[in-house]
């Protein structure tokens, strides 16, 4: 577990982790900002890459592009909006390891989807050239918006308990 949170703590400046009791809304607080900063930026991302499409004339993408704008827009406006710190889980007086390193592993997960993504739109634009190729990254580029929804979703409900 030590593993998880120096990883989170390599990527969100001045997270220590849900250790300690009185600190774990704001570390969740911390986490969820960061992490929805960093979709933000990737939305910013991916609105400039269709700005490209429209001046090179690929208006008949610009659909498919758009669902994965919306995917990364709405994203990040869910995790930032979520209440924090999740109140069925941490206002526990005892938190399981398994539970905690559970957790941990989804926190990590939007950080590896992130990171996914920024190379997705990486081959986004290195197929721009390219219509089937660019269909196809597209495509992919949707695919791991739909994954960061899915990781959020399930990490609710591990905490909620209705994942278990």
């Amino acid at each position: 577990m030590i593993n998880f949170v120096k990883n989170l703590a390599s990527k969100i400046p001045g997270f220590s982790g849900y250790v300690e009791r009185q600190n774990r809304r704001a570390a969740d607080k911390l986490l969820r900002e960061s992490v929805a900063a960093r979709f933000e930026e990737l939305w910013t991302r991916t609105s400039e890459i269709q700005t490209s499409m429209v001046s090179e004339g690929m208006i008949a993408l610009m659909d498919e592009m758009e669902q994965a704008a919306i995917k990364l827009r709405t994203f990040a406006d869910k995790i930032k909006t979520a209440s924090y710190g999740y109140a069925g889980f941490f206002d526990a007086v005892k938190i399981k390891e398994e539970e905690l390193a559970q957790l941990y592993q989804y926190d990590m997960a939007f950080f590896d989807v992130a990171e996914q993504i920024e190379r997705a739109l990486d081959n986004v634009e290195a197929s721009m050239g390219d219509e089937e190729g660019l269909k196809a990254a597209i495509r992919h580029l949707i695919s791991l918006a739909r994954e960061a929804v899915t990781t959020f979703d399930r990490r609710y409900e591990m905490i909620n308990g209705s994942g278990k």
